[in-house]
């Protein structure tokens, strides 16, 4: 197993197709050659490159085999963390944490305020347009 300490800011530099780390339970891994083996797809773990990937991670919910790849993919480990040899992915941080809750927040909704808008307005507008449109050239017909 490989005891080489990196830092995030080290991991973040391998980023490519190319040259693709990641850090997993505070195992640093190099990913470059399992790109094309993924299940999921080399997208997934490109867009997770040179990040702590812990939580997708987990919350994909790998089998045992996955966890095992961990080990052969592992370069070194995460500045901070103590990993344990074996099949566990157990890691413990050496600083102690405080007692605070955290939560992880996902928001899927990426279009900004002014589209909302926009997506509410624009039917009305295109409507009321019309309608205008009909009463002006049916007033028009009827005078003639």
């Amino acid at each position: 197993m490989a005891t080489r300490v990196y830092t995030l800011s080290q991991v973040t530099q391998h980023k490519s197709k190319k040259d693709c780390w990641l850090v997993i339970n505070g195992r640093v891994l190099n990913v470059t050659k399992f790109l094309e083996e993924h299940p999921g797809g080399e997208e997934v773990l490109i867009e997770a490159a040179g990040k702590d990937a812990s939580k997708d991670f987990e919350v994909i919910g790998h089998s045992k085999a996955a966890q095992k790849l961990l080990l052969k993919y592992q370069v070194g480990v995460l500045e901070g963390y103590t990993v344990q040899d074996g099949d566990s992915k157990e890691v413990g941080y050496k600083e102690a944490k405080s007692n605070e809750m955290s939560a992880f927040l996902i928001k899927d909704d990426s279009t900004p305020n002014y589209a909302a808008v926009l997506e509410f307005f624009v039917p009305f507008l295109v409507a009321g347009s019309y309608f205008c449109y009909r009463c002006l050239t049916r007033t028009a017909q009827i005078t003639i």
